[in-house]
């Protein structure tokens, strides 16, 4: 039997390897992905509308994928960041408006098929002005009310504080959101018990990480978060590593076949594959 590798949140760039870096990724065993939006240099956002391009960038990215054989859910999906950089440029209302009016887009995309969940989004991931943070609060509780009505999966980009868990969830069910479907990326270690407020976790394919995670009996997801940087290659990890640390960990014992199957196939399928 051929093990499901399944790596949660991935990046390619029209400037980077792309396509060879997938090719990569399936020589070392790997058989699915969440392809992930990240801001392109090659597309300056200074209106909602440069959102779509963004994001068609990805979806041709994941069409690509798709053709070597790979299982490739596609978030879209205004990066919580460029609020910042918009604010200084335009002022923060209309920011804002920018990235809700980018939220939408995503959102559509996700209805037409032409995505399957919106990511990431979120919050600055670092100490910043509480105005930016309340902002994209705003944005976040907006694309959590459309992936409630369209129903797909949301994945975020923020802090991990003591109360992180606890305020997705409550964003969550204001939105009427299951919260399971609000999946947060580069988590800690996933843990039994109510630590993650139901919300579902990707957590970054580290060997302590895994290994916490699996010890636990944490039900959750890896990740590379792979950025595909020309000039940074290998970050934030290899492509390869999923796939790489997922079968070693099953050669040595400490993951089961059932184990591979829960974290690379089952936990993706039922966040994800409704949609394809």
């Amino acid at each position: 039997m051929e093990l499901p590798l399944y790596d949660d949140h991935l990046h390619l760039s029209p400037a980077g390897r792309n396509i060879d870096a997938l090719r990569e990724f399936r020589a070392a065993g790997g058989t699915g992905l969440t392809l992930v939006n990240l801001p392109y240099a090659e597309v300056q956002v200074s209106e909602a509308e440069d959102f779509r391009r963004q994001y068609r960038i990805t979806a041709g990215f994941a069409s690509q994928a798709r053709d070597l054989g790979l299982r490739v859910h596609t978030a879209v999906g205004p990066y919580p960041i460029l609020l910042i950089h918009l604010a200084e440029h335009l002022g923060l209302e209309r920011a804002e408006s920018i990235m809700v009016e980018g939220m939408d887009i995503a959102a559509s995309m996700v209805a037409s098929g032409e995505a399957d969940l919106i990511g990431e989004v979120g919050r600055p991931h670092f100490p910043c002005d509480r105005k930016y943070v309340d902002a994209c609060n705003r944005v976040l509780q907006h694309g959590m009310d459309l992936a409630a009505d369209i129903g797909c999966p949301v994945m975020i980009h923020c802090e991990t504080d003591d109360d992180t868990f606890s305020s997705l969830a409550h964003m969550a069910d204001s939105a009427g959101l299951p919260r399971k479907m609000v999946i947060k990326h580069s988590s800690p270690a996933a843990s039994r018990g109510d630590s993650t407020c139901g919300l579902s976790v990707s957590v970054p394919a580290s060997r302590t990480l895994l290994r916490g995670s699996l010890s636990a009996g944490g039900v959750f997801m890896a990740e590379t978060d792979y950025i595909d940087d020309p000039a940074r290659p290998g970050a934030i990890m290899s492509v390869t590593t999923v796939p790489k640390r997922i079968k070693g960990l099953y050669s040595s014992g400490e993951m089961s076949e059932e184990d591979v199957i829960r974290v690379c196939q089952d936990i993706p399928d039922e966040l994800y594959a409704r949609r394809r």
